[in-house]
C-alpha cells in the first residue's frame, strides 16, 4: 500500500526536510500577515496526507472552522496553495479565469498525462487544445442530440449482455463497462469498443493516481497509474493508425479523433500522434469515471428508497408509453425526465463524482483581506457548500425536492460541474448518459442492495468497496 511505503520512506523524508527548513524568500508581495489564515503543514509534504487519505469534506470543513469560513491556506501536492471557500468564493472563482488564474494540474497528472508537460515543445497551448474540443461542438446539444439514438442503442445491448437474466449484478463494474464503451463511440468513433473496455482496469488506475503522491516505485499508486497510462496510449496510437488509414481512403470526419488528426496549430503543423493519444486519454478518463460514479450511486440511494423509486418508475413508464416498439430516445423524451434528473443532481450533492479542481494564480491578487501570492495554487472543491447545512437544511438527508421547481437556495450553493468559462464542457454529454442509463434500468429491474451497510473508500474518487452488489427482480 502506499501508506505503508511512505512509513518505509519516512527517515529519508526527514533528511530532506532538514534541509527543506532553510529559510526561502517569500515570493512578491506575499508578507506572512496578508496571507490567508492556516498551516502550509510538515517540511515538503505538508497537509497532503490528510488530504489524500482522509475525507475531502472533514479536511475542509475542520479548517474552515478553526481559520476561516472564507478562506484558509494550506500546502498539499507539493504546493502551497489556498482555499477558497463558501458561495461566494465559487462566484470569485467562476469570474475571475483567466484574469486573475488559470488551470493548473497536479504534478502526478501532468505526468501520467505527458502531453500537458510537452506542450511548450508541440505548440499546442492550453487555449489551442480549449479551441481543438470546442470549436467543432460536439459537446453541445444540437450535436449530442444525433448521438443520443446510438447511446441508447448501446445502453440496451449492455442491459441484455450483462443485466439480464442475472440475479444478482456488481453495479460499479457494469456502470464502467457501459461508460467507457460510450465515450470510446463517442470521442472515437469506434465501433470496437472491447479493444479499449478490456483495458478498464488501466482507467481505474490512472484515476486513482490522478491526485496521488508522484513517488514512481513499484507499488504505489503512482507507478501504477504510469503503467496504465502507457498501455492505454499504446492502444490509442493503434487506432489512431487506424483512423488516418480510413480517412486517407475518404471515410467521413465524424468524431473528435478525426478533428483532432486534422487540427493545425498557427504555424500549420499537425498535432503529434502522442500529443493526440494523450489527449483522448484524457477525455475518455473524463468521460468514464465521474459519469459510472454517478450511475452507481443513483442505484445506491434509490435502491434505499422505494419512494423514490416510483416516482422514477413512474416518469420513466411515461416516457416509454409514448415509443413505438423499438423507437430509440429523443431529446424530447429527455426533456420530460425532470423529477430523475433532479435525483441525479441529489446523488452529486452527496456524494459528488469528482471532489475538486486546480488553479493557479496569474498574479497577486485579493480576497476577503487576504493576498495570494501569484504562482500559488487554489483549490476548487464543492464540498466547501455540499453538506453545509445553512444551504441545505438536514445534508445527510437524501431529498430531490429541493430541487423542484419553487424551491429556491442561494446562487453558486450547488455547482456539481463547476461555473464560468470552465464550466465542464462535458455536462450534457454526461446528462443523457445518466438518463438513459436511468431509463434502460428503471424500465426493467427492481433492486436491493446485497450490503447496505457496504464501505465507500477512495475519497478523492468515491469508489463502493465490494462494487455495489444488487439483487434483480425484473418487471412483469
Amino acid at each position: 500500500m502506499e501508506l505503508s511505503l511512505i512509513v518505509l520512506l519516512a527517515p529519508i523524508v526527514l533528511v530532506v526536510a532538514i534541509f527543506a527548513l532553510r529559510p526561502r524568500p517569500r515570493p512578491r508581495s506575499s508578507g506572512a500577515k496578508d496571507l490567508p489564515p492556516g498551516s502550509l503543514g510538515w517540511p515538503i509534504m505538508g497537509e497532503t496526507l490528510e488530504f489524500l487519505f482522509g475525507k475531502p469534506e472533514k479536511f475542509v470543513f475542520d479548517r474552515m472552522n478553526k481559520y476561516s469560513s472564507d478562506i484558509f491556506k494550506t500546502k498539499i501536492l507539493g504546493e502551497e496553495t489556498a482555499v477558497i471557500c463558501g458561495p461566494e468564493g465559487h462566484k470569485f472563482l467562476f469570474s475571475n479565469e483567466q484574469k486573475l488564474f488559470t488551470a493548473f494540474r497536479p504534478h502526478s497528472m501532468q505526468k501520467v498525462f505527458r502531453s500537458y508537460q510537452a506542450a511548450a515543445q508541440v505548440k499546442i497551448s492550453r487555449d489551442a487544445e480549449a479551441k481543438v474540443l470546442r470549436s467543432p461542438g460536439f459537446l453541445k446539444p444540437e450535436a449530442l442530440v444525433r448521438y443520443l439514438g446510438k447511446m441508447d442503442s448501446i445502453t440496451q445491448q449492455q442491459m441484455q449482455k450483462y443485466w439480464e437474466g442475472k440475479d444478482e449484478v456488481k453495479v460499479f463494474p457494469l456502470a464502467k463497462t457501459l461508460t467507457l464503451t460510450l465515450a470510446c463511440r463517442f470521442f472515437l468513433g469506434t465501433d470496437e469498443p472491447e479493444r479499449i473496455s478490456r483495458l478498464v482496469s488501466n482507467f481505474d488506475d490512472i484515476t486513482l493516481g490522478l491526485h496521488s503522491i508522484p513517488v514512481n516505485f513499484p507499488g504505489t499508486i503512482f507507478y501504477r497509474a504510469n503503467r496504465a497510462a502507457a498501455a492505454i496510449r499504446r492502444e490509442l496510437r493503434e487506432v489512431i493508425k487506424e483512423k488516418k488509414t480510413a480517412m486517407a481512403t475518404g471515410a467521413p470526419m465524424q468524431d473528435i479523433l478525426c478533428h483532432m488528426i486534422m487540427t493545425t496549430d498557427p504555424s500549420g503543423k499537425y498535432m503529434p500522434e502522442a500529443e493526440i493519444a494523450d489527449k483522448i486519454m484524457g477525455l475518455l478518463v473524463a468521460g468514464y469515471s465521474t459519469v459510472a460514479t454517478a450511475m452507481t450511486f443513483f442505484m445506491k440511494y434509490v435502491g434505499e428508497r422505494p419512494d423514490i423509486y416510483a416516482k422514477i418508475l413512474a416518469e420513466q413508464s411515461e416516457v416509454e408509453a409514448t415509443k413505438k416498439a423499438g423507437e430509440l430516445l429523443d431529446w424530447d423524451d429527455m426533456q420530460k425526465m425532470k423529477y430523475s434528473w433532479n435525483v441525479i443532481y441529489e446523488v452529486m450533492r452527496i456524494t459528488p463524482p469528482l471532489q475538486g479542481t486546480f488553479r493557479e494564480a496569474l498574479t497577486d491578487f485579493s480576497y476577503a483581506g487576504y493576498t495570494i501570492p501569484k504562482g500559488w495554487k487554489i483549490y476548487w472543491t464543492v464540498s466547501t457548500t455540499n453538506k453545509n447545512p445553512e444551504y441545505f437544511p438536514e445534508p445527510e438527508k437524501f431529498d430531490p425536492s429541493r430541487y423542484d421547481e419553487g424551491n429556491s437556495f442561494p446562487a453558486f450553493t450547488f455547482v456539481p460541474f463547476g461555473g464560468g468559462p470552465r464550466m465542464c464542457p462535458g455536462k450534457e454529454y454526461a446528462r443523457l448518459a445518466i438518463l438513459t442509463f436511468v431509463h434502460n434500468v428503471v424500465k426493467r429491474f427492481k433492486w436491493e442492495l446485497l450490503h447496505p451497510k457496504e464501505k465507500i473508500v477512495g475519497d478523492m474518487m468515491p469508489t463502493p468497496e465490494k462494487g455495489l452488489p444488487i439483487r434483480l427482480r425484473r418487471h412483469y
